[in-house]
């Protein structure tokens, strides 16, 4: 095809990057399998959400009927698309393909691509010596790699911190609003303090941390962060951490610094008598890299589903940091996801899929305890019970055990769960709703 109508001239720095994916992708609908490929492409656009490009030959065909629709991209060419018949009702223009594209992304034919909202796409992982992974619908949030870039602030200077928006990390990242909700997670927060407060202060170790949470932030800006060390001791250490974005305190707390010493006594907790990983049911939150997977699958969105007020919850990731801060980092994460969810069991007609559309939801405040060394890629079990409601707010009390049953955390969080009387979208959107 001739590139003679391309953009391409026009808008040189303009990208389009076909990288191969390492694992199986399928796609399904109503539980029917559509396509199954070992050979996909991972095509990374300027301000497109990353797509998924299926070999025409590992698709049924015999379930699809060509479509008279033709569109064209000015950077990929013309389009032609098909239609899901095998169902009823039919599903128009699901798959489309470039035949010829242009010159500069001629690798796309031969390949085909999915409208994921019309279907389900979904990534299963190869883990290093692993058969099978996790199993990620995509698109997804990011990768372990974004989690690790975005809580290891970079340093300015001393006591200043800088975290990235994940634009920083993809700068051709379109607007995600329409698929993940622009607001940084508590965790993340209170990871970003740990692992700048530990760089601050090298030759002590974090082993408590707790923020408040004053105002939400969002992912697409920047974080300035500053560390002011209260007092440095030559055995422990306490340093205040402030967060603001655009110039508006939106987080606050205090962390304690130790040098160790040596066991005078030792006991630990005993672990919960739970389901283990290889039973639990996996759990996608969209980060490729981290495996969760929940006991009973008690993270639930149905209403009307009940059960005791907590959640247990293990978790593991593919890569091992560089460093001990930021595994604690990586492992506080997800401290705060479990807490209303938990508290929301035993409530008929009250559940995850009522949050951030008519009740408010959110962390106001998590405090962690590191007490020994963390592997992030060894299984780590969050056993997280939510001992009180009421006064829209709830408790949340967390353990952290390895898969061989030593405690190396702890945590407590308090959240907020409050009747919204009108949404979000008119109250500024969810960093001010929630």
């Amino acid at each position: 095809m001739t590139s003679a109508a391309t953009a391409w001239p026009k808008h040189p720095g303009y990208r389009i990057d076909l990288v191969p994916i390492t694992g199986r992708v399928t796609v399904t609908h109503a539980g029917v399998l559509l396509a199954e490929s070992e050979r996909c492409l991972r095509v990374e656009e300027s301000n497109h959400v990353d797509r998924i490009y299926v070999p025409e030959g590992d698709v049924r065909w015999e379930l699809f009927e060509p479509s008279a629709t033709v569109t064209t991209c000015p950077f990929k060419g013309e389009a032609t698309y098909w239609s899901l018949v095998g169902f009823d009702p039919p599903k128009r223009d699901v798959v489309w393909t470039y035949r010829q594209p242009y010159d500069q992304v001629t690798g796309l034919a031969g390949h085909v691509c999915f409208y994921e909202h019309r279907v389900t796409v979904e990534l299963d992982e190869p883990w290093p010596g692993q058969v099978a992974g996790p199993r990620y619908r995509l698109p997804v949030w990011g990768d372990q790699a974004d989690f690790v870039r975005l809580v290891d602030a970079e340093r300015q200077g001393e006591g200043r911190y800088v975290a990235p928006p994940l634009r920083v990390l993809h700068p051709d990242m379109p607007d995600l609003r329409g698929h993940f909700r622009n607001v940084v997670e508590g965790g993340q927060l209170l990871g970003t303090a740990i692992a700048a407060a530990w760089t601050e202060l090298p030759d002590q170790r974090v082993t408590m941390a707790t923020l408040n949470f004053i105002r939400a932030a969002t992912f697409d800006a920047p974080l300035d962060i500053d560390i002011d060390v209260l007092r440095r001791g030559s055995t422990f250490s306490t340093s205040h951490v402030r967060f603001h974005q655009g110039g508006v305190l939106c987080t606050a707390g205090m962390l304690l610094h130790d040098t160790g010493a040596d066991d005078v006594m030792r006991h630990t907790a005993t672990m919960p008598d739970v389901d283990g990983p290889d039973v639990a049911v996996p759990l996608d939150f969209g980060v490729t890299g981290r495996d969760l997977r929940v006991v009973d699958a008690a993270y639930d969105d149905s209403t009307d589903r009940l059960g005791p007020p907590e959640i247990f919850t293990w978790c593991r990731y593919r890569d091992a940091p560089s460093e001990q801060r930021l595994h604690a980092a990586l492992a506080v994460q997800s401290t705060t996801h479990w807490t209303i969810a938990a508290a929301m069991r035993p409530h008929p007609g009250i559940g995850e899929s009522a949050a951030h559309v008519t009740l408010a939801t959110g962390p106001v405040t998590a405090t962690v305890w590191l007490l020994d060394e963390i592997d992030v890629t060894e299984w780590l079990l969050y056993a997280n019970p939510a001992p009180w409601s009421g006064r829209g707010l709830c408790q949340g009390e967390g353990r952290v055990f390895t898969v061989d049953g030593r405690l190396v955390a702890t945590y407590g969080v308090q959240a907020m769960v409050r009747a919204m009387h009108r949404p979000p979208d008119e109250l500024g959107g969810p960093n001010r709703a929630m």
